[in-house]
């Protein structure tokens, strides 16, 4: 099955949705990257015998995530797209975690959006990835708050913009050069933890560094040069705060810069970081740095190098290497962290 079904419905379906990098950096709460790894499957059965609504199994949370459809973004997901197509259908959503949770890879918007893209296939794919935002944003308030760039990313793969408060989603270029480099230092760090030390009030001179660097961030995209890109991307308006939540930022800033990294941000609000270079072996080396940095300042933390995903989430079929597991690039760099990486306990 292609990413827009064959027009008819079918009794099972597996999608596929990748780890995001929001605000990437000056772009705060506007703009967002999808990654091709790691990433969340969500695989849905619908059942012609079964009770009306959405049940749901996880793996690979540890535990940590609701069962209830209601409470959990691939479930609301689910639902919101199930009233639409038929309320009296039973489907049974297989979550497969593969993106670390509270991690600032956009884990929960993944989860929402494997969900939409693989019951909207269930039903013969009706809808456009456009028209599935809506769905993935409800789900996303749950826990996060009403926020388009992790999600849209995720639908829409590339570097997305939104706009008019989330209402309108655009697609943007990506250079071509650009690897990201990212470590996930194991800090459990909410979304709404972070939120909440970011200042009410800024100073004049911030809100036009931040302005500034975005419209070099942006015009950078349109000349497909990931030096400017990176440039425009330092952000004075979340990094100052956030970054003391995150033991070892200085060091894996350095670090990374050093081992030849272009630019330097949180992904989204933390705690993982990523470094922006134009070279896989730079960004190799960079991976390792920060991991390295990170591990001298006390902090457990794991390594990954990922280009962009021009494609987004989309339908996979039985058999393909990612049809089983949310998969990682097995490289050294690329180990994913265990259960309790965040401060999980195990089920």
């Amino acid at each position: 099955m292609n990413d827009h079904g064959n027009g008819k419905d079918s009794q099972e379906v597996r999608a596929f949705a990748p780890a995001t990098i929001a605000n990437l950096g000056a772009g705060f709460d506007v703009l967002g990257l999808a990654l091709e790894q790691p990433g969340d499957i969500v695989i849905a059965g619908r059942h012609s015998d079964g009770p009306p609504g959405i049940t749901l199994e996880i793996r690979g949370d540890g535990g940590r995530l609701p069962l209830e459809p209601e409470q959990n973004t691939a479930g609301v997901a689910a639902m919101h797209l199930l009233r639409r197509f038929d309320s009296g259908a039973s489907i049974h959503l297989k979550l497969i975690k593969g993106i670390p949770m509270a991690g600032g890879l956009g884990s929960s918007a993944g989860s929402a959006v494997a969900a939409a893209v693989a019951v909207n296939a269930l039903f013969g794919a009706r809808l456009r990835k456009e028209e599935l935002v809506e769905a993935c944003v409800a789900a996303e308030g749950v826990v996060s708050g009403f926020h388009a760039d992790n999600v849209a990313a995720a639908l829409l793969g590339g570097i997305i913009m939104v706009e008019e408060g989330g209402r309108q989603v655009r697609r943007l270029p990506v250079p071509g050069k650009l690897v990201c480099a990212l470590a996930m230092p194991a800090v459990h760090l909410p979304t709404a933890v972070a939120r909440k030390v970011l200042p009410r009030e800024y100073p004049l001179h911030d809100v036009v560094t931040q302005t500034s660097n975005l419209a070099m961030l942006m015009s950078a995209l349109y000349e497909n040069d990931v030096e400017r890109f990176a440039a425009g991307m330092v952000d004075v308006v979340a990094e100052p705060a956030r970054s003391r939540l995150i033991p070892g930022f200085d060091a894996a800033k350095r670090a990374a810069l050093d081992a030849g990294a272009l630019g330097f941000i949180i992904s989204g609000a933390g705690p993982s970081v990523c470094a922006i270079c134009n070279r896989m072996r730079v960004a190799r080396r960079a991976a390792e740095a920060m991991r390295e940095a990170f591990i001298k300042a006390g902090v457990a933390c794991s390594g990954l190098v990922a280009r962009p995903s021009e494609q987004g989430a989309h339908v996979i079929e039985p058999g393909s290497k990612k049809s089983e597991e949310a998969r990682w690039d097995r490289s050294p760099l690329a180990t994913p962290p265990p259960p309790d990486h965040f401060g999980y306990s195990s089920r």
